[in-house]
């Protein structure tokens, strides 16, 4: 759709970051997994996750006690994939049990994009329905808008940039 008002424009949108589970086991032993995974950090008494980083793909993992794993950083679903294969295959490979081809679910992605035009924000979230929108500019400088029925809040901030995080 193209108006005088808002011309059609190519906009594109860059993946900041995804967001995802996997249930490795049904319970890891943190305390001996620190030991075999070089340079991770485990300090029980400060969180309760082990927090490893995979620098050559800028991901990172936290490992909890239950057997789940969370990752982070991941800017495509192939440094998703590469990050989880790699956890994996250090863990077997230090003759820890964990499920070799688990299932990753996507929780959140984050993507930034430029507007290509300077938002007036009070104007635009009375034009989206003030039901599905949070603007507080004395608290946070952006517009907050929920899309609930398709789980994407969006972002929007007045110097044109908009940061769509979609749950799933």
């Amino acid at each position: 759709m193209e108006t005088k008002m808002y011309p059609k424009q190519d906009i594109e949108i860059e993946v900041q970051n995804i967001v995802a589970t996997v249930k490795l086991a049904d319970n890891l032993n943190l305390s001996r997994i620190v030991l075999v995974l070089e340079d991770s950090e485990y300090n029980p008494s400060e969180f309760p996750g082990l927090i490893y980083r995979l620098p050559e793909f800028n991901t990172a993992v936290l490992l909890f006690k239950s057997g789940m794993m969370n990752c982070t950083g991941a800017k495509n679903e192939e440094l998703l994939e590469k990050t989880v294969k790699t956890v994996i295959r250090k863990l077997i490979e230090a003759g820890i049990k964990v499920d070799s081809n688990p299932k990753i679910a996507v929780k959140n992605i984050v993507a930034l994009t430029d507007l290509k035009k300077v938002l007036d924000l009070p104007d635009l979230a009375m034009a989206l329905g003030l039901e599905n929108v949070e603007y507080e500019p004395e608290q946070f400088p952006g517009l907050i808008y929920r899309i609930e029925e398709k789980k994407i809040t969006f972002l929007i901030f007045r110097s044109r940039s908009c940061a769509p995080v979609a749950q799933t």
